[in-house]
């Protein structure tokens, strides 16, 4: 297991790529170069600007120089703000730093922006060490950059990882010896991280935690075995983390939601039916399937006035639950529900169930004895009880 992670900055924990295009856009105007649109500006972003601005427009040292001046006079101000974190960066942050992790940040980017940014998201206390570039020697090499993280980590490059989005990363990690995690949700492309050789190549934060941990399980081939109405089944062919082959049985599922209606009184109200599976009748709270690119709130509001005929005036998140994470990858949305007035049901051809309310207090007491086994139900009666203490 690794004992520290180095992140690059941009393209990896930061979305900074408006502000780099728009800024670059700004200095070559500057100079009446004529720049195509801003969105093809993105070659900017991770190298050094001394470079790009020689590589990409014939400019001398000296001209290049004059035009990262000028950048800097429009990013400084406004583009350094034109940028945030990727979703899920902060929360594997901090789960990163809850596991133990020593955490970094190896960047070609000046020092002093990264620091600033890292306090505007407020997320600088979970580094301990930051390195950049100077605006003096701003063309330092990104495995030197590398090389300086890892020093100041005290860590043996055997136990650190590197994460980043471009062949610069990828690179610069071998470099010094250090296993790297290519991203595919910056500024690279997942053909270059294949080309530089990353050991790992990720499409979400939260598995970067998985790879750090040794338990990111990696997909070989996914091998189809049934496409239905609601569930697609496939048994995949995965890498384990220590190296050997297995396989995996899964099931697609599109989620769902639930919703736990309190009315006035302090009753729930439940939905009583026959579920095949089981050939049981149980007591669940009402709840339904996303529909394609749904909003898991709309979907909630709907299956609560279908089901039971119940429109509420307070809508209010209760998180999520994985029913069954050893085969499916399903995540319910629940939420809960006051100020209830009724209209009529609306109920599925082939559905069919009973509206009853139970007092809260019971439906917890039922809860604990084992009596209401359904998972949500369980989960959102717990969570509301427990937020009404």
């Amino acid at each position: 297991m690794a004992k520290a992670i180095i992140f690059d900055f941009d393209g990896t924990v930061c979305d900074t790529g408006e502000g780099i295009k728009k800024s670059a856009a700004f200095a070559l105007n500057s100079i009446g170069i004529e720049t195509p649109d801003v969105d093809e500006l993105g070659y900017f972003i991770g190298p050094p600007l001394l470079v790009t601005f020689q590589e990409k427009f014939g400019k001398t040292p000296q001209e290049a120089d004059e035009l990262v001046k000028k950048f800097r006079e429009r990013y400084s101000e406004i583009g350094l703000f034109e940028s945030h974190l990727y979703d899920g960066i902060h929360d594997l942050l901090k789960s990163l730093r809850n596991d133990g992790f020593k955490l970094g940040i190896a960047s070609s980017k000046p020092q002093l922006f990264i620091e600033k940014l890292l306090s505007h998201f407020g997320i600088a206390d979970m580094f301990d060490c930051v390195c950049g570039v100077t605006f003096q020697a701003d063309c330092e090499p990104k495995p030197s950059i590398i090389a300086r993280c890892a020093k100041e980590l005290g860590t043996a490059p055997a136990d650190i990882i590197m994460v980043g989005d471009t062949q610069y990363d990828i690179d610069g990690a071998k470099e010094n010896e250090l296993r790297s995690i290519g991203v595919t949700w910056g500024y690279g492309t997942k053909f270059e991280l294949i080309e530089s050789g990353a050991d790992f190549i990720l499409d979400a934060p939260q598995d970067v935690e998985a790879v750090a941990l040794d338990l990111y399980e990696h997909t070989d081939r996914v091998n189809g075995i049934f496409s239905g109405k609601v569930l697609t089944v496939h048994h995949d062919d995965i890498t384990l983390c220590n190296g050997n082959q297995a396989k995996r049985e899964c099931v697609d599922h599109p989620g769902g939601v639930a919703v736990i209606g309190l009315t006035d009184e302090g009753e729930v109200l439940l939905v009583r039916q026959f579920r095949y599976p089981y050939k049981e009748i149980i007591f669940e709270i009402p709840a339904g399937k996303l529909e394609k690119d749904e909003d898991p709130f709309e979907a909630g509001v709907r299956e609560f006035r279908e089901e039971c005929g119940a429109v509420a005036d307070n809508y209010f998140s209760l998180g999520e639950i994985y029913p069954s994470p050893g085969y499916t990858n399903e995540i319910i949305r629940l939420y809960g529900a006051t100020g209830l007035h009724f209209e009529e049901q609306n109920l599925d051809d082939d559905e069919f169930l009973q509206v009853i309310k139970m007092p809260l207090d019971e439906l917890v007491k039922r809860v604990m004895s084992g009596e209401i086994k359904d998972a949500k139900t369980v989960a959102a009666a717990l969570k509301l009880k427990t937020l009404l203490m």
